[in-house]
């Protein structure tokens, strides 16, 4: 899951994710570090919601 972070023209950091098509997620901070923490709490917050996206989980074949 690629996350997209940019600073706007305002100064506010934008973290982005994409947990899978039409599902994702949107964080902001002051600072890079805040933005990516925003955008932590708001992927838990989905998952929590929507469960673990296939993409994410692993198999482990025995």
């Amino acid at each position: 899951m690629p996350v997209v972070v940019e600073c706007d023209e305002d100064g506010v950091w934008c973290a982005h994710a994409q947990l899978r098509p039409g599902l994702g997620a949107h964080g902001e901070g002051a600072t890079e570090g805040e933005a990516l923490n925003d955008l932590r709490e708001a992927l838990t917050g989905l998952i929590e919601e929507f469960g673990v996206p296939r993409e994410m989980s692993v198999t482990v074949a025995a």
